[in-house]
């Protein structure tokens, strides 16, 4: 590892801690040249994940971008951030433990959709509404009875 202050590359590890989420090593080092210390982070190096989009172009897979659309059906509701964060690691993990190195966004609609139902019911519907693309006020009544059939039952 080379030192931010001096350039050298002479160190030692005063510190090693796994890191919040668990996916990286958090390293304290100190450099035997100038004394200064530093962080470093080593986490494992996966191969990419790509979604494949309904018109069949792949994209890399982008998590923010999954936990912004999941935050706008949430709006106003009483779900911690963490939660989601949790939702979208979820996804990302199932598709990776899988060997996968393409998922489709059809695939990860259902799974959020799955997810959100078992956390929020107007969270689902929200996102429901916008995923399923509903063309009229009768598809989305029609959710919304199959819903109440569920909770029913």
């Amino acid at each position: 590892m080379r030192c931010p202050y001096c350039g050298s590359i002479k160190d030692r590890v005063t510190d090693t801690r796994a890191s919040e989420d668990h996916r990286s090593v958090r390293r304290r080092r100190e450099c035997l040249s100038c004394h200064k210390r530093y962080t470093t982070y080593e986490t494992i190096e996966q191969k990419p994940l790509y979604v494949i989009k309904r018109d069949g172009s792949r994209q890399l897979f982008d998590r923010d971008k999954l936990i912004q659309s999941i935050l706008k059906s949430c709006a106003k509701r009483p779900i911690p951030t963490q939660v989601i964060e949790d939702l979208v690691t979820a996804i990302e993990n199932d598709a990776l433990g899988a060997n996968k190195r393409e998922i489709g966004s059809q695939e990860i609609g259902e799974q959020v959709l799955e997810r959100l139902r078992s956390i929020d019911d107007v969270a689902y519907v929200r996102f429901a509404s916008v995923y399923r693309d509903f063309d009229d006020v009768d598809s989305f009544f029609a959710e919304l009875q199959r819903l109440r059939e569920e909770d029913r039952s």
